[in-house]
């Protein structure tokens, strides 16, 4: 009888302690603050051309983690239309962009300086 308990006793105890087997698993909060900061990653661009009447902003952008998305040009909403008067062609900005209702939005932009 010892035999046996012995093994499971062994057994029982690296179990609890393996992650996702019980006992303390901090992997789980960690690796969501890491999802949420690239979630905010700032990314660098440049403002190719503002179209108020539009609330659409062209920026030749870096590579957009949060969406998977390579670098290139291509045009954003923006949440807010007074941030288009703060841009103007030729302007480097950090920024992030989300979907918003189906269609690419900045949600969050700052002038580089």
């Amino acid at each position: 009888m010892k035999r046996t308990l012995l093994p499971a006793l062994l057994a029982a105890a690296f179990l609890a302690s393996a992650p996702g087997f019980g006992g303390a698993d901090h992997s789980g909060p960690q690796l969501a603050q890491a999802s949420s900061a690239a979630e905010v990653q700032l990314t660098e661009g440049t403002v190719k051309k503002v179209d108020k009447s539009a609330g659409k902003v062209t920026l030749a952008h870096g590579p957009l983690a949060n969406l998977d998305m390579p670098a290139m040009t291509m045009v954003f909403r923006v949440t807010d239309a007074a941030w288009l008067d703060q841009m103007q062609a030729g302007d480097r900005i950090r920024f992030i962009a989300e979907q918003v209702g189906g269609a690419l939005t900045v949600v969050r932009f700052e002038p580089v300086q």
